[in-house]
């Protein structure tokens, strides 16, 4: 299924004509993520950032992340813009009782993924965006299948498309790797939430990390 995902991006980007790029809406976990999607998908698409991510946690921490891809952004890629449509940390806390729990890939993060993609879907369509899509498929600690299974059911439900993808082949997470070490970006050592956080504690605590 990762293989076919990938497949079905190079079968839409096949596609396009580059002197017309459709627009895309680009949900942006961090910045470290961002900088292969970005580096793919520039050629493709006319990009808007659009960064919502109610489960960070502390607001010091979703602060910093959004600065690093404030900075990344106006580094790289000056004419796209950015999107930062509030923290709401409220509704990720309450779709995530009763799952605080849960090991991270698991219903919690699930429903994360459904919070953060159907307000990114939401936006897209309000806008007039041609696509949206996610940079969450980069990391290897995220199923891609149960991510763009999601996507497509809310643009189903939107009338929208959305653009599956699997950004982690073709070495794309190692290529994020290389340009957060390039210029010098914020590498977080968990997922966003605060049930990662005190799991990355506790794993580090067993490790004597500390």
């Amino acid at each position: 299924m990762t293989q076919n995902n990938y497949q079905k991006f190079l079968d839409t980007v096949s596609h396009i004509d580059k002197s017309k790029k459709p627009s895309l809406l680009l949900h942006v976990c961090c910045a470290p993520c961002s900088t292969a999607c970005l580096e793919v998908l520039n050629e493709y698409f006319d990009i808007t950032v659009f960064y919502y991510n109610p489960n960070i946690a502390p607001f010091k921490e979703y602060q910093k992340r959004l600065a690093e891809e404030q900075k990344f952004v106006a580094t790289c890629y000056p004419t796209i813009k950015i999107v930062e449509v509030g923290y709401e940390n409220e509704k990720f806390e309450q779709i995530a009782k009763g799952c605080e729990d849960l090991p991270e890939g698991g219903e919690r993060c699930k429903k994360c993924y459904s919070l953060r993609l159907k307000k990114t879907g939401e936006y897209a369509k309000e806008n007039g965006f041609d696509y949206f899509t996610t940079t969450l498929t980069v990391s290897p600690y995220k199923n891609s299948q149960v991510l763009n299974q999601i996507g497509e059911e809310i643009a189903q439900e939107l009338g929208i498309n959305y653009l599956t993808s699997d950004f982690k082949k073709n070495d794309g997470y190692k290529r994020s790797i290389v340009l957060s070490k390039e210029f010098d970006l914020y590498r977080q050592d968990y997922c966003g939430c605060q049930y990662s956080k005190k799991a990355r504690e506790s794993y580090k605590n067993q490790k004597g990390e500390y």
